[in-house]
């Protein structure tokens, strides 16, 4: 969806399969990655962030979280987190010469094992403020995991002046989210739709930076940022599909600990 080549035939024949019935997907996929270049930009240049914790990272593709930092702040830090082997051993071939980056295998759920983990103590120093970020993975996070405990554990622990940067697809309409849910579900993929209150929840205590939790579309567009690599041929007729329903978006911002 994202026109990137580290991807494979499987991931193709879910995409097609699931894009059917809710089309919405590749621009939601999209809209994501665009607001992960703005946010970065944000937090290193804006916010003065040198360090970031990238959990859930999956396949790489362009502009990922240390290209986005590092082209503002050389010497940022980046540790991506992701459990699956295949996601790790591409990160670890793009990230071979790049001594302020590395890629952990982790599950995002099990957070104090994220933060015991060597390289996480090697690059991340947590007397220094740190962004947190999980893109388009709470959603990956049901209800029975607790989502609020796992966004929570690494900000809450943070030093004042950290940031947590969080997006999930929602629907306004719970009964149209639930079908989502299931569709998804019974692939194989954990996953809950939520509305966008129940996503407030988790920010409770922290404060937005404006204009706060939005469709990603409102948070700080900027139409002159770096575009994305072309959509697949196969995929095109989906383009647009946000702008024809408003069934499903994707809803997310950055919140900083006061």
């Amino acid at each position: 969806m994202l026109g990137g080549k580290d991807n494979y035939e499987v991931d193709r024949q879910f995409v097609l399969a699931t894009a059917q019935d809710f089309p919405e997907g590749v621009d939601m996929a999209r809209q994501n990655r665009l607001f992960l270049y703005r946010a970065v930009r944000y937090l290193a240049q804006e916010a003065g962030i040198h360090q970031f914790l990238d959990m859930g990272c999956g396949l790489p593709t362009d502009n990922n979280v240390h290209q986005v930092a590092q082209k503002f702040v050389p010497d940022a830090r980046v540790v991506y987190v992701d459990i699956d082997p295949i996601v790790l051993a591409h990160g670890r071939a793009l990230l071979a010469e790049n001594a302020s980056t590395t890629v952990i295998s982790a599950d995002m759920r099990d957070q104090d094992a994220v933060l015991a983990h060597p390289d996480v103590q090697r690059l991340i120093d947590f007397d220094q403020p740190v962004a947190v970020i999980f893109l388009s993975v709470v959603h990956h996070l049901t209800d029975a995991d607790d989502p609020r405990r796992i966004l929570r554990t690494v900000i809450d622990r943070a030093v004042p002046g950290s940031f947590l940067g969080l997006s999930q697809v929602v629907s306004d309409d719970p009964e149209i989210g639930a079908a989502l849910s299931e569709h998804i579900s019974q692939k194989g993929f954990p996953w809950q739709t939520r509305t966008p209150a129940e996503v407030d929840v988790i920010a409770e205590g922290l404060e937005p930076v404006p204009p706060g939790l939005v469709n990603l579309l409102d948070w700080r567009p900027d139409p002159f940022q770096p575009a994305l690599e072309p959509v697949p041929p196969p995929l095109l007729s989906y383009v647009g599909a946000t702008k024809r329903n408003k069934r499903f978006y994707e809803y997310g911002g950055l919140l900083r600990k006061g």
